[in-house]
């Protein structure tokens, strides 16, 4: 196995762990939101019910939106890339 294929396998595997790590974090927020949601039905608050959903929302959609804008990103850069090289084939230059 060469150097650089050993390299990319040790990379996959520690962001593959960090994502796994971070995901145990993740577990206990839920009981802290379960625990704030039973408290305030004992007390018949409606309105922090509505609120506790929007948050639920508001976490739900932010990894959405973040990957949405790097794509983007991603496709913009890469369009004007294409447009380097298009540009430098038709001028006989070297594109470094």
């Amino acid at each position: 196995m060469s150097k650089n294929r050993i390299l990319k396998i040790f990379r996959y595997s520690w962001v593959l762990f960090s994502l796994l790590a971070m995901n145990i974090n993740s577990y206990s927020q839920c009981a802290m939101c379960r625990a704030s949601m039973e408290n305030s039905i004992s007390e018949n608050s409606e309105s922090f019910g509505a609120s506790l959903n929007t948050g639920i929302l508001y976490l739900f959609a932010m990894p959405y939106l973040m990957v949405a804008i790097i794509v983007y990103l991603w496709y913009r850069g890469s369009r004007k890339n294409e447009k380097n090289i298009k540009i430098s084939i038709h001028s006989g230059r070297k594109v470094s």
